[in-house]
């Protein structure tokens, strides 16, 4: 048995499809809970873990969505319910996820943020951001770059000292070269940080200090997201 993904990618809009054997699902997951410092840079320890953005426990939980597209988060392309983070997401927020989406509250354009703040005891964060992809037909990796640095300026001006961050692009339907985009987010984060950096050196701010990020990723990425996010620490620490 197979499953076929059909992936838009890029300006030309080309529909590639990409066939994935169920023997990748067959693997060992990971379990939820799972985590692993995978290193650091410039003080922030990037931490992967394998759990949900409505449970992950951090001081801001960041999701990244794309503009809205009729039942996305449930269509054949994501993935399956029971390991989709979005759909987890917007089970814990009672169906609002979906519904600022679809009433055009949140339009999800590129880079475009949103600060929610969940109901007592729905999410594990006190605090949700959302940070817009944009058109899923036009998504490219490096995008997740200036993400990066969306999600660090936006948890550094709230004063947090850390928060997960979840890129949620399997979960919408998007398959993503996982270890790239990990990479990118991390990439993202240094450089923002490292702008805060250079405003303290200077007098300019008096930030609280950003000490960790948890990277989200689902039973079955965990391994292949980390190597992304190691490649990254030791080209940024060169």
């Amino acid at each position: 048995m197979k499953i076929v993904f059909k992936i838009p990618i890029n300006k030309s809009l080309i529909i590639v499809a990409i066939i994935l054997s169920t023997s990748f699902f067959s693997q060992t997951p990971a379990k939820v809970g799972t985590s692993k410092n995978w290193g650091s840079v410039d003080g922030i320890s990037m931490i992967g873990l394998v759990q949900w953005p409505s449970s992950a426990d951090a001081q801001l939980q960041v999701a990244c969505v794309f503009e809205y597209t009729d039942n996305d988060i449930h269509s054949a392309q994501a993935l399956p319910a029971n390991l989709n983070g979005l759909v987890h997401l917007d089970e814990a927020l009672k169906g609002e996820f979906t519904k600022i989406r679809q009433s055009g509250h949140f339009k999800g354009h590129s880079l475009e943020t949103l600060l929610i703040s969940p109901p007592k005891g729905s999410m594990s964060a006190k605090k949700l951001l959302l940070i817009g992809l944009g058109d899923r037909n036009k998504f490219i990796p490096e995008l997740m770059i200036s993400v990066g640095e969306v999600a660090a300026r936006e948890a550094i001006r709230l004063g947090v000292s850390n928060f997960a961050f979840a890129s949620d692009l399997k979960d919408a339907g998007i398959d993503s070269p996982t270890a790239l985009v990990a990479g990118n987010v991390v990439k993202g984060i240094v450089n923002a940080n490292r702008s805060e950096i250079y405003l303290k050196e200077h007098k300019l701010s008096k930030t609280k200090k950003l000490e960790k990020v948890y990277l989200l990723a689902g039973p079955y990425f965990f391994e292949v997201a980390g190597g992304g996010i190691k490649d990254a620490i030791d080209e940024m620490q060169k």
